[in-house]
């Protein structure tokens, strides 16, 4: 088969994953799906191997590849036909890979009377049972406190949806309506996904789609073994850690590189807790491969080819791959990004030139919800500097690709208003590239509710590179209606009352290379911008800028003094 032909397959696939996204938020019932977005879609051969995928949610995604082989295999072993018309629903995260709130369907492609491949989606339902609204808590000690557990079960047969099993599902939710809506915009997706793919294959043949996703795959796999035979063989390790409670969760990573040959190694992690923060092996492998793409070859396409290339250790019945039941539902959201992290650290030590300091560091979930209904979003913060460039303010960052959820749909949406939405000055690590500034956001709930936060560095800042200074870390409180502050953990589940207020500051981003270095004008653009105070710009940048006819100028005396060298014009 001709290059020109398989490209042209393989990049229809990726836009037929695309369309299915479109399709699921433009019929999702719940904010979260519809507005935020917080679905991923894919393309998958008839064994699972994931072939094509949209510019979706990197955690989902990555764990894709993990989790419709896991379904695949699990069918097989249970003996179960898969038919023409059938949807296949689970949220098992030992299964699926992530964790309860992501509902996965998958539908399989027929093309006369023969399996082409499968359709997939992944969708967080913003609750799906469990000991708190919203599912996401940082109490429960196994996985069925953190809503119901679905295994591989056909919820469409032959066509026809299995009202039954429909509303199995739904009478284990605090919101039905979100969860009912939203599965079936799940299904519409799928359906939309098998249509276009059928299309390709009325226009190429059968075999011909089938040849070029598996040239695809080996593409993939061969161009990264190619990128990682040209390093010189080397390993380095890196250690970051979680918080919980009083206690430092450590996360180690060793990377080898020799030949050809890629192994990332997590022995030396911390043992798996009686706590949410468990990742399963789906969210590890998703995160690894996130760290690695992005570093080695952001351009590089994404399918199971990379995962043929790359070998990933993780120790059973570590936080990074536990053994089932232990509950995971913050794995996914926090730990994803901590692993991450980690290795980006080692990676930095391989590729100085290519790693930014360290980003925000956490999805910052805020969960707040009742017994009726359950409001959740993550938000953004710093972007962590780059090698030669300031870091991004108030975005998502790494394992997260989500939108925020509009303030008017807040508002019409949930029993709550937002009372401010900006940018945390001073919260970017300074260096002569600045971090990104961290986010705040305040809520207040119109009627009793229960709040649950979970995010993460509240004790440990994230961190900066080649001199650059950390970034601010996160800081979270609820202030009652008698004005009474209550400091919230990284981790926290309090009840709230009418008229309480919840104010959430996210992390700012690390800097990178020395503060002193960075142009004073750059600085003073800072300072007119809200985003540097002027204290930090002489303390931290030692750049002195003083009021001069009405306007902010660079005193460039008393910046050379302080900097002890030549500063106009650097």
């Amino acid at each position: 088969m001709d290059a020109v032909t398989i490209e042209i397959i393989r990049n229809s696939t990726e836009y037929i994953a695309e369309e299915m996204g479109i399709v699921l938020r433009n019929t999702a019932y719940s904010p979260n799906i519809r507005d935020r977005m917080d679905c991923s879609c894919a393309v998958l051969s008839a064994k699972g191997e994931l072939v094509a995928q949209a510019e979706h949610i990197p955690v989902h995604l990555g764990s894709m590849a993990v989790g419709a082989k896991n379904v695949v295999e699990y069918i097989e072993k249970e003996g179960v036909e898969v038919e023409e018309g059938d949807v296949i629903i689970v949220n098992d995260p030992y299964i699926a890979g992530t964790h309860l709130n992501d509902i996965t369907l998958l539908k399989p492609i027929f093309y006369n009377g023969r399996m082409l491949g499968f359709v997939a989606n992944k969708a967080h339902h913003v609750d799906v049972g469990g000991s708190v609204p919203g599912s996401i808590g940082i109490n429960a000690k196994e996985l069925i406190e953190e809503g119901i557990v679905i295994p591989p079960t056909k919820l469409v047969k032959r066509g026809k949806l299995d009202n039954e099993i429909l509303r199995l599902i739904a009478s284990n939710v605090r919101v039905p309506k979100c969860t009912i809506g939203d599965l079936k915009a799940q299904i519409a997706s799928l359906n939309v996904g098998t249509k276009r793919i059928t299309e390709l294959a009325d226009k190429y043949g059968y075999e011909c789609v089938v040849e070029a996703w598996n040239r695809s795959l080996e593409y993939t796999e061969k161009y990264l073994k190619t990128k990682v035979d040209r390093i010189p063989d080397c390993e380095s390790e890196a250690v970051d850690y979680l918080e919980f409670g009083d206690e430092l969760i450590n996360i180690n990573a060793k990377i080898e590189i020799k030949g050809n040959r890629l192994r990332v190694d997590f022995t030396g992690t911390h043992e798996q807790i009686d706590a949410p923060l468990n990742a399963v092996f789906g969210v590890t492998v998703a995160s690894t491969s996130f760290a690695l793409k992005a570093v080695l070859d952001p351009d590089l396409p994404m399918n199971y080819g990379f995962f043929r290339a790359v070998e990933i250790y993780a120790p059973e019945g570590t936080i990074v791959h536990p053994i089932k039941p232990a509950p995971v539902s913050a794995g996914n959201v926090e730990t994803s990004q901590r692993i991450v992290d980690v290795l980006l650290k080692a990676l930095s030590e391989i590729f100085p030139n290519r790693v930014p300091a360290a980003s925000h560091g956490s999805m910052n979930n805020v969960v707040i919800g009742s017994q009726t209904w359950a409001f959740y979003e993550t938000l953004g913060g710093g972007m962590g500097a780059r090698p030669t460039k300031d870091g991004v303010d108030g975005v998502h960052t790494n394992m997260t690709n989500t939108m925020n959820t509009p303030i008017e749909v807040i508002e019409n949406e949930y029993p709550m208003l937002v009372l401010e939405y900006s940018l945390r000055d001073d919260s970017g690590g300074a260096g002569k590239f600045r971090g990104g500034l961290g986010i705040r956001r305040v809520y207040k709930v119109l009627s009793n509710a229960v709040l649950s936060i979970t995010a993460e560095r509240v004790k440990l800042r994230p961190w900066g590179l080649k001199g650059g200074m950390d970034g601010a870390s996160g800081e979270h409180y609820v202030i009652k209606a008698n004005g009474e502050k209550i400091k919230l953990s990284g981790k926290d589940t309090v009840t709230l009352s009418d008229g309480d207020v919840v104010v959430i500051n996210t992390p700012g981003g690390g800097g990178y290379g020395k503060p002193e270095e960075r142009n004073p004008y750059l600085v003073l653009g800072d300072v007119k911008d809200g985003k540097v105070s002027l204290s930090s710009a002489y303390e931290q940048y030692l750049v002195k800028i003083v009021e001069k006819d009405g306007e902010l100028v660079v005193d460039f005396e008393e910046t050379e003094r302080v900097r002890g060298y030549g500063s106009k014009g650097d």
